[in-house]
C-alpha cells in the first residue's frame, strides 16, 4: 500500500521530494581489535584540546576530519577496508597505543588539586571531596551543540580546567534534543533559524545504566502526571557531565518537550526546565554517585539561577532523609554548602516567574504541602523567590538565600551586583553586601591556535616564556600566518552563506579574493543583544567606509553572532550590518558570517589583529571573547566594562571612553562611536602599518609580546578554577564540615539562634553612645596622640552579649553627615549596665587622619557558622538615626525573606 501512494504521488506531482527522516541513528563499523582504544579516544572529550589525539584522527583520514573534525563521526564513516589497513600498520597502532596511554595518564595522576591545593591546606580546612556544579548549557565542542553563548562556553571552560587542575567535580546540565538553532541568512538578510536534531548515538554520550536498565529520574507534575528523564553522560577529560533528557516513552507530548530547545518555549516551559535542572539534577547526582562509586559532593555551584531549584531539592531530602532534620535546620546545612554566582549586570537578566506559577508547580496538597518536594510546605519555597513585586519570584534571589557565598564574574560585576541586590542586605552599604568576584578565563588548550601551543612543547604554563623570548619578526611572522589563514576561512565562508542565500557561483565569483591576507583585521563577534552594540561602528557609516577602504592603510572587519529567535530587535540589528556589508565596494573589506559558535570563533581568535567590543557599561558582566583573542596575540579595542576593566594596562590595547553620565542613550553612542573611529584613525591603523625596515610593526609587536606574556596567564580558565577553588569551594567544604558535625549539632544551633533572632531582633536597641577622650596628635608615637573612648547602650532582648557583634564606626564626615570610608572597631562588652539594663559596649579608638569626623556604632548577629557579617541582612543603628529607620529594622533571618 505504501508503495503504491509514493507511486501515485510521483506521477501526480511529477517530483520526487526528499522524504526526511523521523529520528536518526548511526550504524558503526566494529573495529579491529587493535583499534579498540579509539573509542574510548573519541568518548572522552579531551581530544577537543589535546593536539595528539585530534592529529591522530586526523590521519585515518585528513578529507573527512577536515570536514567534520568529529572523532565518532569520522570513526562512523570510515571504510572497513581503512581500518584494517591501519590495524596492520605498526606505527599508527604505536601511536594509538602511546594516545591511549596518555589519557590513561591524564585521568589517573595527581594534579595541581591533589598535588598543591590539598597538600598546603591547614588543619581546620577541608577539601571538597566532591564539587557539583549546575549549568543551563555547556559549551564543550561544537560536536554536542547544547551551547548558545558566553554562559555555556564560561561552563564548559570550567569543566575543561576542573579537570586539567584535577578537581573531583561533576557537571550537570540538559540534553536539548534540537539544542540551539543553526543561523542562516535570508536573501535580504534576516536571520533564519534553523533545529537539526540531536542524535544522542552519534555524539560522544554514554547512557546512566543500572545494570543493563537505564537509569530514570522522576518528578512530580500537577495533576498527578510525572516528568521522567534519563541521563546521558559526557565524559569531559576526567569530569563526568550529567545530561538529563525527557524525551522518553512514558512522558506524554507536553512532558517530552521539556528538553526540546535551549532557551526555546514560553515561561511556563523555562520553569520545567529549570525544575528539571535543579531537583532532576540532584537526582541524577546521587544516582550516579551510587553506580560510579564518586565521592558525594560537598559542594554545590549553581552557575546562574536557572539551577535553584537544586537547594530545596537538598533541603527536602534531609528533612526526609534518616536525620529527619527541621527545615531550619536543613537550610543551614544546604546554604553552607551551596555557592551561587551570578552573570547578570540587570535585573532584566534574572529569570522572574509569576509566584502563581510557582504555587501551580510546586502543587500543595490539603495541608499546604507540595508534591513536587514532599516534605516542604509550598509557602516556604515560595518565600525564597521574594522581591520587591510581590507577584513575582525571583531565581537569582533564591539563589542568594541558598547560597552561603555568593559572586560576580569581574571585578566590576562584583561592584555592580553589591549595588544591584543591595536590597536583600538593608541597612548595610553597597561595599559591605556578601557578593564577592572570581573573574572569568577561558581555557587555554581550547582556544590558543596550534602555532602558539608548539611553542610551549605542550606545557601550557611554558607559552608565556617562551613567547618572551622570540624575535621580534617571528612573532610578527606567526600574527601573519594566523591572519591568512583566516582570511582562507573568510572566503570559504563567505561563499558557503551566499549559497544559502540564493547566489549562484557565477554570482559568488568575487568571494574568492575578499580580505588582504596583510590588511589590519578586526574582529567583533558575540551576541546580537542590544546592549552589546553590533552597529554602534555603522553610526557614521560614510566615516566607516573611509576606515575599511583606505587605499594606503585598508582595515577589514570580521562579523559574527547571533539573535535569540524572538529577538526581532537584534535580527534587525543583523539585517542592518549585512545590508551594509553586502555593498559591492565594501565587500572585499567587511563581512558577516553566520552561524557563529566555537569552530568559527577559533578561527576569529587566532587570526584577528584587534578584537572590538563596545557593550554599554556596565552591562557587561565579564565578556570572555577578548580574552581568547588576547591569548593569540590579539590586541583589545573596548569598552572599559567587564575583565577588561580591571585588565587593561594600557600596553595590551586600548580603551575606548565611555560616556557614562550622559543620559540620552542616542547622544552617548554617538560620542562612544566617535572615540571609538578616532582611536581606530589616530592610534590603531597608524600602530599597525608603521613598520621598521624589514616589514616588522615593531611597536605593535611589542604589545602583542606583552599581551600574551602578561595578560595571557591572568585570562587562563585554570586561574579562574584555582581562584574558585582557593575562595569559594574550600572555604564552603570547611563549613560545610563544621556544621555537620556531631550530628549537625551546629546547623541545629543555627536554626535556634536564627529563631531567637525572630523573636527578639526588633527589641535589639543602641540607645545612645557616650564618648570620652583626650589628646591631639596624629603622631602614632606622642603621648598626647588622639584617643576616644566609645560607649554605646545597647539593649539586647533574648541575646547574650557574646551572640552580638557591636561595631563602632569612624571617619571623616561630609557637611551632610555622612561617614567616609569608615573604619570599623569591634566593640567590647563590659561587665555593666547601665541604669536601665542595657549591655555597654566599649570601644578605643585613635583616628588616623585629621578634619571633621564622626562616629556612629551598630549590632550585628554573631555566630560561628556565618561567614560574613552581613549574611543575614540584620543590622541595627542608634535609635533615631536614619540608618535605623529604614529597611534595617526588617526583621529578616535570610537575605530579603521574611520582611
Amino acid at each position: 500500500m505504501f508503495i503504491s501512494v509514493e507511486s501515485q504521488s510521483r506521477s501526480l506531482l511529477g517530483t520526487v521530494y526528499p522524504v526526511k527522516a523521523f529520528r536518526r541513528f548511526t550504524v558503526r563499523v566494529p573495529l579491529p581489535t587493535e583499534l579498540a582504544d579509539l573509542t574510548a579516544l573519541a568518548h572522552n572529550l579531551r581530544w577537543v584540546w589535546h593536539a595528539p589525539t585530534q592529529e591522530l584522527f586526523e590521519s585515518i583520514d585528513p578529507d573527512l576530519w577536515r570536514d567534520t573534525a568529529d572523532p565518532l563521526r569520522l570513526l562512523a564513516e570510515v571504510d572497513p577496508e581503512r581500518f584494517a589497513e591501519l590495524a596492520a600498520d605498526p606505527g599508527f597502532r604505536d601511536r594509538l597505543t602511546a594516545a591511549a596511554d596518555d589519557l590513561s595518564r591524564y585521568i589517573d595522576d595527581p594534579r595541581w588539586f591533589g598535588d598543591d591545593y590539598i597538600a598546603d591546606l591547614g588543619p581546620e580546612s577541608v577539601a571538597p571531596q566532591g564539587i557539583a556544579y549546575f549549568s543551563m548549557e555547556f559549551g564543550i565542542s561544537e560536536v554536542l551543540p547544547i551551547y548558545s553563548g558566553g554562559l555555556g562556553i564560561l561552563a564548559g571552560d570550567h569543566l575543561k580546567a576542573a579537570s586539567d587542575l584535577g578537581l573531583p567535580l561533576i557537571g550537570v546540565g540538559l540534553f536539548y534534543r534540537s539544542g540551539y538553532f543553526h543561523q542562516s541568512l535570508s536573501h535580504d538578510g534576516w536571520q533564519i533559524e534553523r533545529y537539526p536534531v540531536n542524535d544522542p548515538t552519534s555524539l560522544p554520550l554514554t547512557m546512566l545504566t543500572d545494570g543493563d536498565e537505564p537509569v530514570v529520574v522522576t518528578i512530580s507534575m500537577p495533576g498527578g502526571r510525572t516528568l521522567r528523564a534519563q541521563v546521558w553522560v559526557a565524559t569531559v577529560g576526567r569530569i563526568p557531565l550529567l545530561l538529563l533528557d525527557s524525551d522518553v516513552p512514558p512522558n506524554d507530548e507536553e512532558l517530552r518537550s521539556v528538553t526540546d530547545r535551549l532557551y526555546g518555549g514560553d515561561q511556563d516551559h523555562r520553569i520545567k526546565q529549570e525544575i528539571l535542572l535543579g531537583i532532576g539534577g540532584v537526582r541524577a547526582v546521587r544516582e550516579y554517585v551510587r553506580l560510579s562509586g564518586h565521592a558525594e559532593p560537598t559542594v554545590f555551584h549553581m552557575n546562574e539561577g536557572h539551577a535553584g531549584f537544586l537547594g530545596v531539592e537538598r533541603i527536602r531530602e534531609l528533612i526526609s532523609g534518616a536525620d529527619a532534620l527541621d527545615f531550619d535546620t536543613a537550610e543551614a546545612v544546604v546554604r553552607a554548602s551551596n555557592i551561587f554566582t551570578t552573570h547578570t549586570p540587570v535585573p532584566a537578566g534574572i529569570d522572574r516567574f509569576p509566584r502563581d506559577m510557582v504555587r501551580y508547580y510546586l502543587d500543595a496538597d490539603e495541608r499546604g504541602c507540595s508534591r513536587l518536594l514532599p516534605g516542604l510546605e509550598t509557602t516556604m519555597v515560595v518565600d525564597l523567590g521574594d522581591e520587591a513585586d510581590p507577584g513575582v519570584f525571583n531565581m537569582a534571589h533564591m539563589g542568594f538565600r541558598l547560597g552561603q557565598r555568593s559572586n560576580g564574574v569581574s571585578q566590576l560585576h562584583g561592584e555592580v551586583s553589591r549595588a544591584m541586590f543591595a536590597d536583600l542586605w538593608p541597612g548595610f552599604d553597597a561595599d559591605e553586601v556578601p557578593i564577592g568576584a572570581v573573574t572569568n578565563g577561558v581555557h587555554g588548550p581550547t582556544w590558543i591556535a596550534r602555532r602558539w601551543q608548539e611553542l610551549a612543547g605542550g606545557d601550557d604554563d611554558g607559552g608565556a616564556a617562551a613567547v618572551a623570548g622570540l624575535p621580534s619578526a617571528e612573532i610578527w611572522r606567526i600574527r601573519s600566518t594566523l591572519r591568512a589563514e583566516l582570511v582562507d576561512e573568510v572566503r570559504r565562508r563567505t561563499h558557503a552563506s551566499g549559497r544559502e542565500r540564493g547566489f549562484t557561483d557565477a554570482e559568488l565569483g568575487w568571494t574568492a579574493d575578499i580580505f588582504d591576507p596583510n590588511a589590519l583585521t578586526i574582529g567583533f563577534a558575540r551576541r546580537a543583544a542590544t546592549y552589546k552594540r553590533l552597529t554602534l561602528m555603522l553610526r557614521d557609516p560614510d566615516r566607516m567606509r573611509r576606515i575599511l577602504t583606505d587605499p594606503d592603510r585598508p582595515v577589514q572587519l570580521v562579523i559574527g553572532g547571533k539573535a535569540h529567535p524572538a529577538d526581532d530587535g537584534g535580527k534587525a540589528l543583523i539585517q542592518q550590518v549585512v545590508r551594509f556589508t553586502d555593498d559591492p565596494d565594501l565587500r572585499d573589506r567587511i563581512v558577516f558570517l553566520p552561524d557563529y559558535d566555537i569552530s568559527m570563533a577559533r578561527d576569529i581568535y587566532a587570526g584577528c589583529d584587534v578584537w572590538l567590543n563596545n557593550p554599554v557599561r556596565p552591562m557587561e558582566a565579564c565578556g570572555t571573547s577578548g580574552m581568547k583573542s588576547a591569548m593569540n596575540g590579539g590586541l583589545n579595542l573596548s569598552i572599559m566594562d567587564g575583565w577588561w576593566d580591571e585588565m587593561a594596562d594600557g600596553e595590551n590595547g586600548w580603551a575606548i571612553p565611555s560616556a557614562e553620565g550622559v543620559a540620552d542613550e542616542h547622544r552617548r553612542d554617538d560620542l562612544e562611536a566617535e572615540a571609538l573611529y578616532s582611536l581606530l584613525e589616530e592610534s590603531v591603523i597608524p600602530l599597525f602599518y608603521n613598520r621598521s625596515a624589514d616589514g616588522v610593526p615593531e611597536r605593535w609587536v611589542d604589545m602583542v609580546r606583552h599581551t600574551l606574556t602578561r595578560l595571557g596567564p591572568e585570562v587562563q580558565a585554570s586561574r579562574m578554577v584555582r581562584d574558585y577553588t582557593t575562595a569559594l569551594y574550600g572555604p564552603a567544604s570547611t563549613q560545610f564540615a563544621s556544621i555537620c558535625a556531631d550530628g549537625f549539632a551546629p546547623a541545629r544551633d543555627l536554626a535556634d539562634y536564627r529563631k531567637v533572632l525572630d523573636r527578639s531582633w526588633s527589641s535589639v536597641q543602641i540607645a545612645g553612645i557616650d564618648e570620652s577622650g583626650s589628646g591631639a596628635s596624629l603622631d602614632h608615637d606622642s603621648p598626647q596622640r588622639v584617643s576616644l573612648t566609645l560607649t554605646a547602650h545597647v539593649a539586647l532582648g533574648e541575646l547574650s552579649p557574646e551572640r552580638v557583634r557591636v561595631q563602632a564606626l569612624v571617619g571623616r564626615v561630609t557637611d551632610a553627615g555622612e561617614i567616609v570610608d569608615p573604619v570599623i572597631a569591634e566593640m567590647d562588652p563590659t561587665s555593666g549596665t547601665d541604669p536601665s539594663g542595657r549591655t555597654l559596649f566599649v570601644a578605643t579608638i585613635s583616628p588616623a587622619r585629621s578634619g571633621r569626623h564622626g562616629y556612629t556604632a551598630r549590632v550585628l548577629p554573631r555566630h560561628p557558622q556565618l561567614s560574613d557579617d552581613a549574611e543575614l541582612g540584620l543590622v541595627r543603628y542608634p535609635v533615631g538615626t536614619a540608618e535605623d529607620a529604614g529597611p534595617g529594622r526588617t526583621d529578616v533571618l535570610v537575605p530579603g525573606a521574611n520582611t
